[in-house]
């Protein structure tokens, strides 16, 4: 009898459990609750969830943070997530069909947000706003959302876009009119600054700062406008942030003085968080969204095959390029000051349909001036040998990119010559649920969250 009865209740318990799932995942996903540890976690920094929230994301470490304001009326960091998957390269969105995820400093009003997003909920991140118009750009739709996949937005997991979507709800709830995201390229140290410094983009990065600067600083929002074809923030003038500036600029400085390669990143198309990388090589892409249950198993990352990591170019003083080689996304800050002397060598020239026997020479001579750097370097220095992590861990990717020929994967070198620039690819937009199981708006009672249904 009471084998029975344990019995129903694990089946009345795994039914409520599912009913408690599907809840939102239809017509009430506009009200997916913040998740208990969160609220915990909330306590504990002594923040509320009606209190207005910013968010921070960034590229390179295909990161997404979350900040919240506390009753003093700065803001704190709450909670940082990895990301799933952003797509293009380091950059500014400029048109539309690019497959660039913006950067800039956005704002996400009620309007914005879509509970019946193709891809679980979403918000529109603001694309194109008034700095992108006065330089003409275009392309709409710009989103963060789940399904882990991207043609140019910011995506995350299902459950940590659900998590990301109550915040933003109960942030506008509670009054805020607007959350500010500010979309960066990569943190704004002067490491990122010293190896970015002959990138074309750096000028516009380094208007980006200024607004990253007093954030910082004052740890309150910055308010926004353009002005002259830039950025233009209030409180940039500071004491505090004008001493800031000025630290970090001689930073970089002396960085470079060191000996700090100048590089490009090279993306195939986008990257994302090394933990994602681990988990897909571990168990697939099945895992990390309940969105291949909504008929489509084709749900999970876009393009596989440009997960193993940026092309890392190699920059003289003049912007040529030294050498090019290829590093795993987990290890993009692998030295490559040790390519400085690499100019020098024959084999390292801009590697154009060279003959095989050239670019091993190339690889070699990568390989050898990476070995020789002795002296401390602000990037990490790794031995040119075929046991080194990066290398180990881009071999265990292989599977996944179609290459199944062991012989190959042996002879693979640790660091490649290749091509600086990325390859033309058709990626379509991400895999669409199935029409019978998309919502209809009509049941919606907020009509502030009045994002058509579709658009992403």
């Amino acid at each position: 009898m009471a084998v029975k009865h344990l019995a129903l209740t694990a089946l009345i318990a795994l039914t409520l459990a599912a009913c408690e799932e599907d809840r939102y995942r239809g017509s009430a996903r506009h009200n997916i609750p913040i998740p208990s540890a969160t609220y915990a976690l909330m306590s504990e920094k002594g923040m509320s969830k009606s209190q207005p929230i910013l968010i921070r994301s960034y590229k390179k470490e295909s990161e997404l943070e979350v900040w919240k304001q506390r009753a003093d009326g700065k803001y704190a960091l709450l909670k940082t997530y990895p990301m799933c998957r952003w797509s293009g390269q380091l950059g500014p969105k400029k048109r539309e069909g690019d497959r660039q995820a913006p950067e800039g400093f956005y704002a996400i009003g009620p309007a914005q947000m879509n509970p019946n997003s193709s891809f679980y909920v979403s918000f529109n991140m603001g694309y194109p706003n008034a700095y992108d118009r006065s330089h003409g750009r275009s392309g709409a739709h710009l989103m963060v959302h789940g399904a882990c996949s991207s043609a140019g937005c910011y995506s995350m997991t299902d459950d940590q876009i659900g998590e990301l979507y109550a915040l933003v709800r109960e942030a506008h709830n509670g009054g805020q009119r607007a959350v500010q995201m500010q979309a960066l390229p990569f943190r704004m140290t002067p490491e990122n600054l010293a190896k970015h410094r002959l990138d074309p983009n750096i000028a516009f990065w380094k208007n980006l700062k200024e607004g990253s600067d007093i954030f910082e600083v004052t740890g309150q929002e910055p308010a926004v406008g353009v002005a002259g074809g830039r950025y233009a923030f209030n409180g940039g003038n500071s004491p505090a942030v004008a001493q800031k500036r000025q630290e970090d600029e001689l930073k970089v400085a002396a960085l470079v003085s060191k000996g700090t390669p100048a590089v490009r990143l090279v993306y195939d198309d986008g990257d994302q968080h090394a933990s994602f990388k681990r988990q897909l090589a571990q168990s697939g892409a099945d895992t990390m969204n309940r969105s291949v249950s909504w008929g489509s198993r084709d749900v999970g990352i876009s393009r596989v095959d440009a997960l193993i990591g940026p092309r890392v170019v190699v920059l003289d003083d003049k912007g040529r390029t030294k050498a090019t080689v290829r590093a795993s996304s987990a290890d993009n800050d692998v030295v490559l000051a040790a390519v400085r002397g690499a100019a020098e060598e024959p084999a390292a020239k801009e590697p154009v349909a060279e003959s095989k026997p050239a670019a091993r020479d190339a690889a070699s001579a990568v390989a050898r001036a990476t070995a020789a750097a002795a002296e401390p370097a602000p990037l990490q220095t790794a031995s040119a040998a075929t046991d080194a992590p990066f290398f180990r861990r881009a071999l265990s990717f292989m599977p996944l990119f179609g290459n199944s020929s062991s012989s190959t994967q042996e002879q693979a070198p640790v660091a490649s010559v290749v091509p600086d620039s990325p390859q033309a690819v058709t990626a379509p937009l991400p895999p669409r649920r199935a029409p019978a199981l998309r919502t209809s708006r009509l049941d919606q009672p907020e009509a502030a969250y009045a994002s058509k249904p579709g658009n992403r």
